[in-house]
């Protein structure tokens, strides 16, 4: 069973301000996966119980990207299904501004092979361009979609062009 119990004194005392801050969020991280995992297999870490649903199986390690720097967790594995924490979003950086950065280097005119370049010079692996741009293709949808009312004043210019020398 994992301790309920954090030595809040010692663990001020060991680091510094951030360092204590990223040890707090993973700490809560931790406890807040071990308590939904144990919701979903019906028992607690090490904890026998005939109305078990699931089981662990072991660990697998991820970074989380957050303001106060990155944070190593350890996501819990399953032996039936899978669990992924629901405090994160899955292949996605706690700052969007990453995401907003190739976003608008699409919306500018870089071609989708340039902007897949972009976003593997970035470190998103595993990220595809049409995920990417689901967000810019939503915000045109809602602009082309919109309701035009009211007064809209316009200038209309006319011209002739005449080619001489």
């Amino acid at each position: 069973m994992t301790e309920t119990m954090i030595d809040l004194p010692g663990v001020i005392a060991k680091s510094d301000d951030a360092d204590f801050l990223r040890e707090l969020i993973q700490i809560a991280a931790q406890r807040l996966m071990d308590i939904e995992v144990a919701a979903v297999c019906g028992a607690g870490h090490g904890e026998r119980n005939s109305d078990r649903e699931n089981q662990r199986n072991g660990y697998r390690p991820r970074q989380w990207d957050t303001r106060a720097g990155t944070i190593g967790l350890n996501i819990p594995k399953l032996r039936k299904g899978n669990y992924f924490p629901t405090f994160l979003e899955p292949r996605k950086t706690a700052e969007k501004a990453l995401m907003a950065v190739i976003q608008e280097a699409y919306i500018h005119g870089v071609s989708t092979r340039a902007v897949d370049d972009l976003v593997r010079a970035m470190g998103l692996t595993g990220t595809s361009k049409v995920r990417l741009c689901e967000e810019i293709y939503e915000r045109v949808q809602a602009f082309l979609n919109r309701p035009l009312e009211g007064d809209w004043p316009f200038l209309w210019l006319d011209a002739t062009y005449v080619k001489a020398r």
